[in-house]
């Protein structure tokens, strides 16, 4: 009996979607860029590597939801079973070479992480509220960072609370350009409500000098993007990638200057 062939192991290790590696690049680099120290390295591998979970854990559940064992499905038990590890392990090391205080903001993103499981478990990990949840849990890795940099905890919950708005209004929008690129027309008012809401929100941080002009800099480009993106003016998108990619550089515009105006107080 000859043995089943090995499968392709990178579709089984590595998520494809250009918004996920987003929501958890952007807050790690944004969390080392403004408050980096050697504990706040080892929560962005711990938290890159809950974030690498997902992806095998969804594949080995789906092939169990079946009753069904392929040989991908020993393969993703056992990348998921590594990338716990190495979280499990850099997470501890972090807690063991820090004596600031951390966990909180961890204890508020695990209810929001049990609810995007849920959701994949029930096969709707794409619907709405997962995606912001998951992506906001993944997000508390920049507030993480803060403090074991030794910041206040009223400024790392900012740090967080502007990449809620970015990514609320990064998913918003997303989801109806894709709509609008194929002839549905969505209601384009959520995405740009979003946007003037979270604009509100970070000028009320930087009023209460918990965040840098800058900030409000970066809404008002996400706000502009979306604002051309959903009109009629929009330069057409043929595939669903260009948006993805389009969003990433908007992400690393956003990081670089909320970045700079925490550094450089401006």
């Amino acid at each position: 009996m000859t043995a089943a062939p090995r499968p392709k192991l990178r579709p089984i290790a590595l998520p494809t979607e250009h918004g996920g590696w987003s929501f958890i690049l952007e807050p790690i680099f944004l969390g080392l860029f403004v408050a980096g120290t050697w504990a706040g390295f080892l929560l962005s591998i711990a938290a890159f590597s809950t974030f690498l979970i997902r992806h095998p854990f969804k594949l080995a559940l789906k092939d169990t939801q079946r009753g069904k064992r392929y040989p991908r499905t020993e393969w993703a038990i056992r990348f998921a079973a590594i990338y716990s590890a190495v979280a499990v392990i850099a997470g501890v090391l972090a807690l063991v070479i820090t004596e600031h205080a951390f966990l909180q903001p961890l204890i508020i993103a695990i209810p929001l992480a049990l609810v995007q499981l849920y959701f994949d478990a029930s096969n709707r990990g794409r619907e709405l509220i997962p995606e912001i949840f998951g992506a906001g849990a993944l997000a508390a890795v920049a507030p993480m960072i803060a403090l074991t940099h030794d910041w206040q905890l009223d400024a790392a919950y900012a740090l967080w609370g502007i990449l809620i708005a970015r990514i609320i209004t990064s998913i918003l929008y997303v989801r109806a350009r894709l709509r609008l690129e194929r002839d549905e027309y969505p209601d384009t008012r959520l995405p740009q409500i979003a946007h003037v809401i979270g604009l509100i929100g970070v000028i009320g941080l930087v009023i209460s000098d918990l965040a840098p002009v800058l900030a409000i800099v970066a809404l008002v480009i996400l706000l502009a993007r979306s604002l051309h993106g959903l009109s009629k003016w929009r330069i057409p998108a043929p595939q669903a990638k260009i948006i993805g990619i389009q969003e990433v550089i908007f992400g690393i515009i956003t990081v670089l200057l909320v970045g700079i105006g925490y550094t450089a107080n401006l």
